[in-house]
């Protein structure tokens, strides 16, 4: 057989071809290396952690965010349900209770939430509204570690464990469920107004010497009306907390959130990064969420009747209109124990905002009372000393 010139040609690379896609929802393999693809913040797509391919996720329309109508799905809500492609199964948490959706061919984890070890049986996701929209994560885990450290810098009295936590990895990055209503309110209300007038009145006064004297001052009376009435307002994306396993206190102060920026959902969106199910539901969701409106409304009623004082004797609200949206937003979370507490840290995987809570150093707070005392000491030894020459 001749041998081949040698000035011959390189060979034609080509590109792979892709002669069927795995469905929407399973997990890409690279198609360079076949590895998983993860979702990295920083360019917005998928990246392969071994040869570092990229594969952008392209931005859906904001037309297909849909508003669901609530009631209509509330009679039909068992043929409405299924799972995230992807994630079609699920493991409660037996430390906090948090239900976990679990990435395809994981069998065992841990929960981002008290980092208890997810070891029992997982289910099937069953009877689940799947998210409409989500926020991508747009701070990724070395920027919140810097986010994290810079919080602890400023903590006062902070047992040296809790420094440790970021460098340990301990950061998880968790979409967590939430809900959004709008709704349309009509509230009849009988209440009264209460305007200030200037009256005087006369008092009399002692002087030193048992001498009485007659004075006038002016008094501010308020003069009440019967008020009765109505006050229509639309509430639009008012947002519940979805989860039982991360308290009000902290998710509350993560906000504000870019809800007008949410992103119609795209599996792809949660590779790499864990998801929570929603443990309250879309009717206890909308309850809670009555709950924060109700307080608007009485509000909005006392601006009605106007004056200088107000009182809401009775209010009565119908709600129309009722539209729902099922978003996932994204949180990194520390979770930590200290002296048999557990405690978490919650870092908004948008805007880098850190809450959290966090033991106290006994230790160092009673050295550094010792340290003022002695300070004290030293300082009122030289005053004696200084008042003695």
């Amino acid at each position: 057989m001749p041998d081949a010139p040698t000035d011959a040609p390189p060979p034609i690379r080509k590109e792979p071809a892709v002669t069927k896609a795995p469905p929407q929802g399973k997990q890409f393999p690279c198609i360079q290396c076949g590895a998983r693809l993860d979702f990295d913040p920083k360019i917005r797509g998928l990246q392969c952690p071994y040869c570092g391919h990229q594969e952008k996720i392209a931005r859906g329309s904001d037309d297909t965010i849909v508003e669901r109508d609530y009631l209509k799905y509330l009679e039909n809500l068992d043929g409405q349900t299924k799972p995230i492609p992807g994630r079609e199964s699920q493991t409660r948490c037996t430390g906090c209770g948090a239900l976990v959706l679990l990435e395809e061919n994981v069998v065992t984890d841990k929960c981002p939430f008290c980092a208890t070890h997810l070891v029992n049986q997982p289910v099937a996701v069953a009877g689940m509204i799947c998210p409409e929209c989500l926020l991508p994560f747009s701070i990724d885990l070395r920027k919140a570690r810097e986010k994290f450290d810079a919080w602890l810098h400023e903590l006062w009295f902070a047992p040296t464990e809790l420094k440790k936590i970021a460098n340990l990895g301990q950061l998880s990055g968790v979409y967590v469920p939430f809900w959004t209503y709008d709704a349309m309110t009509y509230t009849f209300y009988e209440g009264q107004r209460g305007d200030n007038y200037t009256d005087y009145e006369t008092y009399t006064v002692t002087d030193s010497n048992g001498n009485s004297r007659t004075e006038t001052r002016t008094v501010i009376r308020i003069r009440w009306s019967s008020v009765t009435g109505e006050v229509q307002h639309f509430f639009d994306d008012v947002l519940v907390i979805a989860s039982k396993s991360l308290p009000d206190s902290l998710t509350d102060n993560l906000e504000p959130w870019e809800i007008a920026k949410l992103e119609p959902f795209q599996p792809e969106f949660l590779s790499s990064f864990k998801t929570e199910r929603y443990t309250i539901g879309l009717k206890e969701g909308f309850q809670i969420a009555k709950s924060l409106i109700e307080p608007e409304i009485t509000r909005l009623i006392c601006r009605d009747i106007g004056g200088d004082h107000q009182r809401v004797d009775d209010k009565k609200s119908k709600y129309s209109a009722i539209t729902f949206k099922h978003l996932l937003l994204p949180v990194w979370v520390a979770a930590y124990r200290y002296h048999d507490q557990t405690f978490q840290i919650l870092i908004n995987g948008r805007s880098g905002k850190v809450v959290g809570k966090r033991p106290w150093s006994s230790w160092k707070i009673a050295r550094a009372a010792a340290l003022v005392a002695v300070g004290v000491g030293i300082i009122v030894l030289l005053v004696v000393r200084f008042n003695g020459k």
